[in-house]
């Protein structure tokens, strides 16, 4: 029975009434739940066929942003926000323009920035680090020491830079330190985080926690929620049914709103990486978030 049918029962009512962090969490003026974004890549299929169709689809769900992907190709989905009234704050964009620069100016990235200004966004994030990127300690500080360099030059142009972690982040290499450990220890106040509370909890740590360790220093969220039963931590790749609406599996979605709130978050993103019907997923996770 997933979280709406509880809901349902006159005892979901009288536990749910039992809590009021979770009714202040999905209260009306919740500021995450009023600005609530949407991570389109959750949608890339649909994007893909249909791009106006599936951002107004977006909007009737009561989606009031959207968070990119693949920036700076994004000029279909950058002109459908803009017709249908979803606003953009946000994107993932190309990574490797910060990772693996091709010059010591950072070129490439320097185009992402002078593209985000234009588009207005105030957020770009680096959505991945590739294998080669993440074997050692060492990698890691080097991915850090040149994520530090990029913030610096977005903070002057306005834009804050971020990371968004995966689980593989979160697995030892040298004793217990792990890569984000390094990340955590070496990026500037410049850089900051987009943690992704699905996979944190699949690398073994509590989502909430995390984020209120790093008070300050995280930029966005990424909601979504994990199948009971999963075998934790695990700092691979997961089945595509890992991966539920908010409500449906084993991470409270509240306690990471009211961790937001105290951490200083400016946005918060609805994310499903994979799902047999994309679009009905949204709306069922958006109707946990009104609480219905």
């Amino acid at each position: 029975m997933n979280r709406r049918q509880f809901l349902g029962t006159s005892l979901a009512g009288t536990v749910f009434a039992s809590q009021p962090q979770t009714l202040l969490a999905l209260a009306k003026d919740n500021v995450y739940r009023k600005h609530i974004g949407l991570q389109l890549y959750t949608l890339r299929n649909e994007i893909a066929k249909d791009t106006a169709g599936t951002i107004k689809a977006v909007v009737a769900a009561g989606y009031q942003q959207g968070e990119m992907y693949g920036f700076p190709k994004s000029d279909a989905m950058i002109a459908a926000a803009r017709d249908l009234g979803l606003a953009l704050n946000s994107s993932h964009f190309e990574w490797d323009s910060v990772v693996n620069p091709k010059d010591a100016g950072m070129s490439d990235f320097m185009k992402i920035l002078d593209k985000a200004k234009e588009v207005g966004l105030t957020h770009l994030v680096i959505p991945y680090l590739q294998e080669g990127n993440r074997k050692t300690l060492d990698d890691y500080k080097k991915v850090a020491e040149n994520c530090n360099k990029a913030a610096v030059k977005a903070k002057a142009a306005g834009i804050q830079l971020a990371y968004h972690n995966h689980a593989f982040e979160f697995q030892p290499l040298e004793g217990e330190k792990c890569g984000f450990d390094v990340m955590i220890e070496h990026f500037v106040p410049e850089m900051k985080f987009e943690v992704d509370c699905f996979w944190v909890k699949v690398g073994g740590k509590d989502p909430a926690a995390t984020i209120k360790s790093l008070k300050g220093r995280v930029s966005q969220l990424h909601l979504k929620d994990l199948k009971k039963g999963m075998e934790l931590p695990n700092f691979g790749s997961v089945p595509n049914d890992a991966f539920q609406e908010l409500g449906d599996g084993i991470i409270p979605t509240e306690p990471l709103l009211a961790a937001a709130k105290d951490a200083g978050v400016a946005h918060c993103h609805v994310e499903q990486d994979q799902s047999p019907n994309p679009l009905e997923s949204i709306r069922q996770s958006m109707a946990y978030l009104k609480g219905l």
